[in-house]
Protein backbone atom coordinates (compact mmCIF):
# COMPACT_ATOMS: atom_id res chain seq x y z
CA UNK A 1 0.00 0.00 0.00
CA UNK A 2 1.22 3.41 -0.62
CA UNK A 3 2.51 5.63 2.47
CA UNK A 4 0.79 8.53 3.48
CA UNK A 5 3.14 10.72 1.33
CA UNK A 6 1.13 13.33 -0.12
CA UNK A 7 2.96 16.31 -0.36
CA UNK A 8 7.02 16.51 -1.62
CA UNK A 9 8.41 20.26 -0.42
CA UNK A 10 11.85 21.01 -2.14
CA UNK A 11 14.15 23.66 -0.77
CA UNK A 12 16.16 25.69 -3.85
CA UNK A 13 19.58 25.96 -3.44
CA UNK A 14 22.14 22.92 -3.12
CA UNK A 15 18.49 20.75 -3.37
CA UNK A 16 17.24 21.53 -7.21
CA UNK A 17 20.06 23.59 -8.09
CA UNK A 18 23.47 23.12 -8.05
CA UNK A 19 23.55 26.95 -7.32
CA UNK A 20 26.16 26.97 -3.61
CA UNK A 21 29.23 28.04 -5.80
CA UNK A 22 27.28 30.94 -7.57
CA UNK A 23 26.06 32.05 -4.32
CA UNK A 24 28.95 31.91 -2.62
CA UNK A 25 30.72 33.94 -5.68
CA UNK A 26 27.66 36.48 -5.67
CA UNK A 27 28.20 37.58 -1.66
CA UNK A 28 31.81 37.20 -1.58
CA UNK A 29 31.60 39.99 -4.17
CA UNK A 30 28.57 41.46 -2.41
CA UNK A 31 30.65 41.76 0.78
CA UNK A 32 34.18 42.91 -0.48
CA UNK A 33 32.11 45.66 -2.15
CA UNK A 34 31.08 46.91 1.19
CA UNK A 35 34.42 46.75 2.79
CA UNK A 36 33.82 43.13 4.66
CA UNK A 37 36.71 40.49 4.45
CA UNK A 38 34.83 37.62 4.08
CA UNK A 39 36.46 34.05 5.79
CA UNK A 40 35.85 30.41 5.87
CA UNK A 41 33.26 31.03 8.22
CA UNK A 42 31.10 33.33 6.69
CA UNK A 43 30.81 31.20 3.65
CA UNK A 44 29.46 28.39 5.96
CA UNK A 45 26.96 30.96 7.12
CA UNK A 46 25.78 32.14 3.65
CA UNK A 47 24.78 28.27 3.36
CA UNK A 48 22.52 27.92 5.81
CA UNK A 49 19.56 28.69 3.89
CA UNK A 50 18.84 32.00 6.25
CA UNK A 51 16.50 35.04 5.00
CA UNK A 52 18.37 37.48 3.15
CA UNK A 53 17.84 39.83 5.66
CA UNK A 54 18.92 37.76 8.54
CA UNK A 55 22.23 37.36 7.00
CA UNK A 56 22.54 41.06 5.83
CA UNK A 57 21.96 41.67 9.79
CA UNK A 58 25.01 38.89 10.39
CA UNK A 59 27.52 40.65 8.13
CA UNK A 60 27.05 44.21 8.43
CA UNK A 61 24.75 45.45 11.17
CA UNK A 62 21.51 46.59 11.96
CA UNK A 63 19.80 47.63 8.03
CA UNK A 64 16.37 49.03 6.87
CA UNK A 65 13.99 47.58 5.17
CA UNK A 66 15.25 50.55 2.57
CA UNK A 67 18.71 49.45 2.91
CA UNK A 68 17.74 45.79 2.99
CA UNK A 69 16.11 45.71 -0.23
CA UNK A 70 18.49 48.02 -2.35
CA UNK A 71 21.13 45.75 -0.70
CA UNK A 72 18.94 42.65 -2.22
CA UNK A 73 18.83 43.95 -5.76
CA UNK A 74 22.65 44.99 -5.74
CA UNK A 75 22.79 41.46 -4.65
CA UNK A 76 21.15 39.55 -7.10
CA UNK A 77 22.44 41.37 -9.93
CA UNK A 78 25.33 39.80 -8.93
CA UNK A 79 23.63 36.18 -8.78
CA UNK A 80 22.60 36.96 -12.44
CA UNK A 81 26.10 37.53 -13.55
CA UNK A 82 27.25 34.50 -11.68
CA UNK A 83 24.16 32.27 -13.01
CA UNK A 84 24.29 31.86 -16.65
CA UNK A 85 26.34 28.53 -16.39
CA UNK A 86 24.08 27.11 -12.91
CA UNK A 87 22.37 23.97 -13.53
CA UNK A 88 20.16 20.94 -11.42
CA UNK A 89 21.34 18.97 -8.89
CA UNK A 90 21.66 14.99 -10.66
CA UNK A 91 18.90 13.13 -10.96
CA UNK A 92 16.43 16.48 -10.28
CA UNK A 93 14.08 16.40 -12.81
CA UNK A 94 13.74 12.55 -12.65
CA UNK A 95 12.46 12.59 -9.34
CA UNK A 96 10.31 15.62 -10.48
CA UNK A 97 8.80 13.75 -13.14
CA UNK A 98 8.64 10.45 -11.28
CA UNK A 99 6.93 12.48 -8.93
CA UNK A 100 4.04 13.98 -10.88
CA UNK A 101 3.50 10.77 -12.62
CA UNK A 102 2.17 9.37 -9.26
CA UNK A 103 0.05 12.52 -8.30
CA UNK A 104 2.27 13.85 -5.64
CA UNK A 105 1.64 17.51 -5.30
CA UNK A 106 4.88 19.41 -5.20
CA UNK A 107 6.18 23.04 -3.98
CA UNK A 108 9.44 24.72 -3.15
CA UNK A 109 10.40 26.42 0.00
CA UNK A 110 13.56 28.61 -0.02
CA UNK A 111 14.30 31.40 1.89
CA UNK A 112 15.88 33.36 -0.52
CA UNK A 113 14.68 36.55 -2.10
CA UNK A 114 11.04 35.33 -4.48
CA UNK A 115 12.98 37.10 -6.93
CA UNK A 116 16.12 34.90 -7.50
CA UNK A 117 13.69 31.66 -6.44
CA UNK A 118 11.46 32.72 -9.54
CA UNK A 119 14.42 33.40 -11.90
CA UNK A 120 16.30 30.43 -11.41
CA UNK A 121 13.15 28.03 -11.53
CA UNK A 122 12.47 29.68 -14.72
CA UNK A 123 15.67 29.27 -16.00
CA UNK A 124 15.59 25.77 -15.71
CA UNK A 125 12.36 25.05 -16.74
CA UNK A 126 11.50 23.89 -13.21
CA UNK A 127 8.93 26.07 -12.53
CA UNK A 128 5.55 23.53 -14.12
CA UNK A 129 6.27 21.39 -11.78
CA UNK A 130 5.21 23.16 -8.54
CA UNK A 131 2.09 24.22 -7.30
CA UNK A 132 3.71 26.43 -4.66
CA UNK A 133 6.67 28.70 -4.51
CA UNK A 134 7.29 30.04 -1.13
CA UNK A 135 10.37 32.47 -0.67
CA UNK A 136 11.71 34.40 1.94
CA UNK A 137 9.35 37.12 0.98
CA UNK A 138 6.34 35.07 2.54
CA UNK A 139 7.29 34.29 5.71
CA UNK A 140 8.27 36.84 8.66
CA UNK A 141 10.66 34.44 9.88
CA UNK A 142 13.23 32.17 8.29
CA UNK A 143 14.60 28.27 8.67
CA UNK A 144 15.45 27.44 11.54
CA UNK A 145 11.94 28.14 12.35
CA UNK A 146 9.13 25.99 10.72
CA UNK A 147 7.09 28.46 9.58
CA UNK A 148 7.53 27.91 6.17
CA UNK A 149 7.24 24.51 5.99
CA UNK A 150 3.62 25.15 8.18
CA UNK A 151 2.38 27.62 5.30
CA UNK A 152 3.13 25.32 2.42
CA UNK A 153 1.54 22.47 4.45
CA UNK A 154 -1.75 24.95 4.74
CA UNK A 155 -1.24 26.16 1.35
CA UNK A 156 -1.51 22.46 -0.02
CA UNK A 157 -3.95 21.23 2.22
CA UNK A 158 -2.09 18.69 3.97
CA UNK A 159 -0.93 17.66 7.38
CA UNK A 160 2.70 18.30 7.83
CA UNK A 161 3.14 14.62 8.79
CA UNK A 162 1.94 14.21 5.57
CA UNK A 163 4.46 15.83 3.93
CA UNK A 164 8.16 15.22 3.03
CA UNK A 165 10.74 18.00 2.90
CA UNK A 166 13.91 18.13 0.98
CA UNK A 167 16.98 19.59 2.29
CA UNK A 168 20.40 20.16 3.20
CA UNK A 169 21.06 22.33 5.17
CA UNK A 170 21.06 21.79 9.11
CA UNK A 171 18.86 25.25 9.45
CA UNK A 172 16.09 23.79 6.61
CA UNK A 173 16.41 19.82 8.31
CA UNK A 174 15.52 21.44 11.64
CA UNK A 175 12.79 23.58 10.27
CA UNK A 176 11.45 20.74 8.61
CA UNK A 177 11.74 18.44 12.07
CA UNK A 178 10.06 21.15 14.09
CA UNK A 179 7.32 21.01 11.61
CA UNK A 180 6.49 17.74 12.06
CA UNK A 181 7.50 16.43 8.39
CA UNK A 182 9.54 13.93 7.11
CA UNK A 183 12.97 15.00 5.60
CA UNK A 184 15.65 13.89 3.28
CA UNK A 185 18.92 15.25 3.28
CA UNK A 186 20.79 15.88 0.11
CA UNK A 187 24.39 15.78 0.71
CA UNK A 188 27.81 14.75 0.11
CA UNK A 189 29.43 12.82 2.56
CA UNK A 190 31.27 15.37 4.04
CA UNK A 191 27.92 17.07 5.31
CA UNK A 192 26.09 13.81 5.91
CA UNK A 193 26.78 13.75 9.71
CA UNK A 194 25.37 16.96 10.74
CA UNK A 195 22.26 16.79 8.77
CA UNK A 196 21.63 13.14 10.61
CA UNK A 197 22.15 14.76 13.86
CA UNK A 198 19.68 17.42 13.25
CA UNK A 199 17.38 15.17 12.90
CA UNK A 200 17.04 14.01 9.23
CA UNK A 201 15.33 10.75 8.27
CA UNK A 202 18.26 9.75 5.79
CA UNK A 203 20.63 11.68 3.73
CA UNK A 204 21.76 10.81 0.19
CA UNK A 205 24.33 12.68 -2.33
CA UNK A 206 21.93 13.56 -4.83
CA UNK A 207 18.57 12.30 -6.22
CA UNK A 208 20.26 9.41 -9.19
CA UNK A 209 19.50 6.44 -6.70
CA UNK A 210 15.95 7.66 -4.98
CA UNK A 211 12.60 6.26 -6.24
CA UNK A 212 9.02 7.46 -4.99
CA UNK A 213 9.07 4.32 -3.24
CA UNK A 214 11.95 4.73 -1.41
CA UNK A 215 10.39 7.99 -0.54
CA UNK A 216 7.16 6.32 0.81
CA UNK A 217 8.95 3.92 3.03
CA UNK A 218 10.21 6.80 5.28
CA UNK A 219 6.59 7.37 6.23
Amino acid sequence: MPGPMKCAIFDLDGVLVDSHPIHLAAWRRFLEAHGRTVNQRDMEFVLEGRKREEMLEHFLGPVSPEQAESYGKEKDVLFREEAKSISTIAGVREMLEQLSAASVPMAVASCGGRGRVHQLLEQLNLRKYFEAVFTGNDVKDGKPDPAIFLAVAKQMNVLPSQAICFEDSVSGVTAAKSAGMKCLGIAEDGRKDSLVQAGCDAVVPNFVSVSVSDLRKLF
